[in-house]
């Protein structure tokens, strides 16, 4: 078994609020990320992919294939958007980089699986070069 991994980036704007709250509890817990006007990121997604290498290409899969999947399914529509309101797997939940890396998982397993005998290992999303989650696909 071998581990290969793809870095991609995008950049997106969120904010943290919960509308069940008042106010001055989601600032309390929030901080600035509750801003009524938003806040940026510069994300890094690092999708790592595990199987074995094909015995005709040495490959566990083709990374241009992957690049292309990931971009067309997952980067287009996150690039230059809002998470809280212009990403529709994103509509009506807390727009948290651990929600956000769940998501991008539940779009790509299944893409993954169906172009290759690979499987999906892990979901890495860097929301700052300090703060990071992983996800394994477990719920």
């Amino acid at each position: 078994m071998i581990y290969i991994c793809r870095k991609e980036h995008f950049n997106a704007a969120h904010k943290l609020y919960n509308p069940q709250w008042t106010e001055e509890k989601n600032i309390e817990v929030f901080g600035p990320c509750c801003n009524a006007n938003w806040h940026g990121h510069n994300f890094e997604l690092i999708v790592t992919v595990k199987g074995n290498p094909d015995p005709e290409t040495g490959f566990v899969i083709d990374l241009k294939k992957l690049s292309k999947l990931i971009r067309a399914n997952v980067i287009e529509k996150l690039d230059h958007k809002n998470l809280n309101v212009d990403v529709d797997f994103m509509l009506g939940k807390m727009a948290s980089t651990e929600h956000l890396a769940i998501e991008i998982w539940k779009i790509l397993d299944p893409l993954i699986s169906a172009v290759s005998k690979a499987k999906l290992h892990c979901v890495t999303l860097y929301e700052t070069p300090r703060n990071f989650v992983e996800y394994y696909g477990e719920e």
